[in-house]
């Protein structure tokens, strides 16, 4: 059985496609943040008569690196390098030092895989060009390439972006960027095109000037002839001219400009080059004096206070109330590893009667906080915690009191995920004062409380296959947790049981953990496939049994699930480290259970098994932590990160 349903192709069903019809105005429907959401697989078929055309990429180079005299020993970042075709072709070429920069996760990721089978030692990052990843004074040429300029809806950010290059260029460093010719394009645009990308794929474009007459707004319908509309976007690029662009650049402190006339590709389509057809490439220098360097002490000590639960009070989400032996050792384990740390002075504070006054007293750096039990133990005061510490001003690991909120709450989260245009489980939410409700979804369902994490209130008779069961499932959780509170009814899924997690802070540096799943093959068959919380607290329970395994699902389905979290890590505005659990439905379509921003960090817990699969032993996943959060809060000056 096991065996069969891998031999059957997931597929993943794409939420459904909004298409909005015939638009008046176009600039109205563009979102200010279209560049962080259009650079993806079908932008590399839409415009990969350009941007992956092999022979294309090396003509360019041939003349970027003659206009400014790069050598095989020169340090060049290829900023908003996209999937990293000019990186890669300088690197082919006997340039050494070569990195590349892109806002676009999944572009990066195929710089990344490319670079990697090539052989080639190029360093590819995400991170945003308005705030460039890279200290001062450090390339000696910046390369802005493929008319990825102009997107950002205020010019003051186009500004930022020359600004940052002129800080990260050595003096006397070069820029070269490619720019789309304003001017050709307001006297020469397409209102209206249809380009056939390949016998099944075709694309429809309408284009119109925004009401300032500075930027092009243009709106793509791309279609398969089988699968029907594919996307429906709308994105604006901003009009330079030779004149205008010219100005930027001195603006930013970027001299003795050339331009280097214009350039056309050579397309082998040729149906719609856009705002490729024709652009300006333009040099600069950047003039200066050396930064001051940073005199490193010979040793710097970091004072950190690790924030856990309270041992002395009751802790009503463990079995016995208490914390027991294995409490105690899974804290020996953490201290042990802090131990190993050099360069920290470790100081715990688990006593929470008097947690305010002995935290006010402290001289921390910050605080790693590591109380998931919450404030006096109490699960619903989780984000107390980062609250007194903002009340105290103090510095601290992971998420903030929102975020906890946010995520707390099931329901809103899948909100917010729908809104995202990321799949979830059919549900309906039951108010508490409900006693009568709409089963508007088909057995079997899971039920579970609305708020908590630790699998609290999710056993084996959370799982109702009939009407008799919901309703004595229902009254389960309401006579444990109380009838004042909400409950969630999804449809149970089936498919594989998975777990996705984060160390670092998106877009600029982290990284993505192996996925694992749960094996459910030494549960009895007559028991549901769940992890709830016989299998995380009941030894004496069959659900003790279930491990964690590397995930074995389609690459297709990593990837899509990866690029959720990451959007999500974002979205909810979670910091440092994260956990994300999926679960496949039987046709293999992964849909998102919850988001936990405060993870288990124990030796033995889900990240830490992810981290090893990752080579990463648990010493340096809680390094890798508080590496995380002193580059987010600026205790160290370049990320030395965990990167992917």
């Amino acid at each position: 059985m096991k065996e069969e349903k891998f031999k059957k192709k997931p597929v993943i069903k794409n939420p459904k496609i909004r298409v909005l019809g015939p638009v008046e105005n176009l600039e109205e429907n563009v979102n200010p943040e279209w560049w962080s959401r259009i650079f993806n697989s079908l932008y590399l078929k839409t415009d990969g008569d350009v941007v992956d055309d092999v022979n294309i990429t090396k003509d360019e180079i041939s003349q970027f690196m003659e206009f400014t005299g790069v050598e095989p020993d020169h340090r060049i970042l290829d900023l908003c390098c996209g999937q990293g075709r000019h990186s890669i072709e300088l690197a082919t070429r006997g340039c050494r030092n070569v990195s590349g920069l892109d806002r676009s996760h999944y572009l990066i990721q195929k710089a990344k895989l490319r670079a990697k089978k090539e052989g080639l030692n190029i360093m590819f990052k995400e991170g945003d060009a308005r705030k460039i990843p890279f200290a001062t004074d450090y390339f000696d040429i910046v390369m802005i390439l493929g008319n990825s300029f102009g997107y950002f809806e205020a010019a003051q950010d186009d500004l930022k972006v020359l600004s940052e290059v002129a800080r990260v260029l050595k003096p006397w460093g070069k820029i070269l960027i490619d720019v789309a010719d304003g001017d050709f394009l307001k006297a020469n645009y397409s209102p209206r095109s249809w380009e056939w990308i390949n016998k099944k794929l075709f694309v429809c474009r309408e284009r119109s000037l925004s009401a300032d007459g500075d930027r092009l707004i243009s709106r793509e319908l791309i279609s398969n002839v089988e699968k029907g509309v594919l996307a429906d976007q709308f994105y604006a690029e901003r009009l330079y001219t030779q004149e205008s662009i010219t100005q930027l650049l001195t603006k930013a402190g970027i001299s003795n400009l050339n331009l280097h006339g214009s350039m056309s590709p050579n397309s082998q389509r040729n149906q719609d080059l856009g705002m490729m057809a024709t652009r300006l490439i333009i040099t600069g220098t950047v003039k200066k004096e050396w930064s001051k360097k940073r005199i490193k002490p010979k040793e710097t000590v970091k004072n950190v206070g690790v924030l856990l639960g309270d041992p002395q009070r009751p802790d009503n989400l463990k079995p016995g109330c208490v914390f027991d032996e294995d409490d105690f050792y899974t804290i020996d384990q953490m201290k042990s590893a802090l131990q190993d740390l050099k360069g920290y002075n470790i100081t715990y504070y688990t006593n929470h009667s008097t947690l305010y006054t002995d935290l006010s007293k402290a001289k921390l750096d910050y605080v790693f906080n590591l109380c998931d039990e919450g404030l006096e133990n109490d699960p619903r005061k989780e984000l107390h915690v980062p609250a007194l510490l903002e009340t105290l001003k103090i510095n601290y690991t992971g998420s903030n009191p929102q975020c906890l909120a946010y995520c707390y709450d099931k329901s809103l989260v899948r909100g917010i995920a729908k809104e995202m245009a990321i799949p979830v489980p059919e549900a309906f939410f039951i108010k508490p004062e409900d006693n009568v409700y709409e089963l508007t979804i088909n057995f079997p369902v899971l039920v579970k409380p609305n708020f908590g994490d630790s699998s609290f209130g999710i056993t084996q008779k959370s799982v109702a296959n009939n009407i008799t069961e919901l309703v004595d499932a229902i009254s389960d959780i309401r006579s444990r947790f109380g009838y004042d509170k909400p409950i969630l009814v999804e449809e149970l899924l089936t498919g594989n049981d998975l777990s996705v997690g984060i160390i670092g802070n998106p877009p600029e540096s982290y990284t993505v953990l192996p996925v694992i799943e749960e094996d459910y093959s030494e549960l009895p068959p007559e028991l549901p496939r769940i992890c709830g919380y016989e299998a995380k607290w009941q030894p004496d329970s069959p659900y003790w049994n279930i491990k964690s395994i590397p995930a074995v699902i389609p690459e297709e389905t990593r990837k899509f699930i990866e690029e959720c979290c990451i959007k999500l890590f974002e979205r909810l505005d979670c910091r440092d480290y994260c956990r994300f659990d999926w679960r496949l439905d039987g046709n293999g379509t992964p849909k998102l259970l919850e988001v936990n921003p405060n993870p288990g960090w124990c030796w033995d817990g889900h990240l830490a098994k992810m981290s090893a699969l990752a080579g990463i032993s648990y010493k340096e996943m809680l390094f890798a932590i508080l590496n995380a959060a002193e580059h987010r809060i600026g205790l160290i000056p370049e990320d030395k990160s965990l990167q992917q």
